[in-house]
């Protein structure tokens, strides 16, 4: 899939450099409330990654604002600092929730990316927007975000199912935290540290390995090939060797794969007709 890995790489080479690109048209936001990290991600016309932004996140969990006010003051403040790099407002945005979530928290989310200044004109289940980024067809998306796993599996490109669970990379960090007797911080940043990855593994993998049971299980009743892992979380070593053991199917693991589902919700904006 060279087109999505060209992409997926320059939305994060943007985020990385905090640059912006020269756009083609009208701008399209792409408005991630997750757990671990907010991200907006803006594209063109073309479809092509023009500037982005990332946020470490607090605010949200599960899928369900716990603190709106802070929510809204983050995105009014990375929607600013967007529209400075790229001297234009930005008006038109998607969001996401993950699958499941109650018609009311939906619309919470949406309100906190209203409150922004950005009008909502899509909010998309996040296992969707990533599909949408990888142009599957055929398969199951996993997302693994900071606090929940989603999956939307497709057929001859139609969703076929779309479910979700609490689990995810929080939950791996309560448990590595446990285990080491250390703080929830402490605990997040060596479970980043690339040199302690093999400790780590050996800590949290039953955390992966109750992930791929729930995967394995939604797809008991229907015949693929291919899972596609997306979201910070599935970046754990050997995150995809225990998905492949419990599931004995094929796992692809796109590049960048934090910013997948973020890159996939600026696809959903719908642009008003000229």
């Amino acid at each position: 899939m060279p087109t999505s890995e060209n992409v997926l790489h320059q939305f994060a080479q943007l985020i990385n450099q905090q640059t912006c690109k020269q756009p083609f048209g009208r701008l399209k936001v792409g408005v991630d409330l997750g757990t671990a990290n907010i991200v907006l991600s803006v594209i063109d016309e073309k479809n092509q990654p023009v500037a982005g932004i990332a946020y470490p996140s607090t605010m949200i969990k599960d899928g369900i604002v716990v603190d709106y006010a802070k929510a809204s003051q983050i995105v009014s403040e990375l929607k600013q600092k967007l529209e400075e790099n790229l001297q234009q407002s930005l008006i038109y945005a998607a969001t996401a929730i993950p699958p499941g979530i109650s018609s009311g928290n939906a619309k919470v989310i949406a309100n906190v990316v209203e409150s922004a200044g950005l009008i909502v004109t899509n909010v998309v289940d996040e296992p969707v927007a990533a599909a949408t980024v990888l142009q599957i067809k055929n398969g199951a998306v996993v997302d693994v975000g900071g606090g929940t796993t989603g999956m939307a599996f497709f057929r001859h490109n139609k969703i076929i199912l779309s479910v979700d669970e609490p689990t995810g990379g929080t939950h791996m960090t309560l448990v590595l935290a446990g285990a080491l007797g250390i703080s929830v911080e402490n605990a997040e940043q060596i479970k980043k540290n690339a040199a302690r990855a093999d400790e780590v593994f050996s800590i949290i993998k039953p955390v992966i390995e109750k992930m791929a049971a729930l995967v394995k299980n939604w797809l008991q009743p229907y015949r693929t090939k291919n899972i596609y892992l997306v979201g910070g979380a599935s970046c754990i070593k050997n995150f995809a060797r225990v998905f492949h053991e419990q599931t004995r199917l094929n796992i692809i693991c796109p590049p960048e794969p934090l910013y997948v589902t973020p890159m996939g919700i600026a696809l959903h904006v719908h642009l008003p007709q000229r």
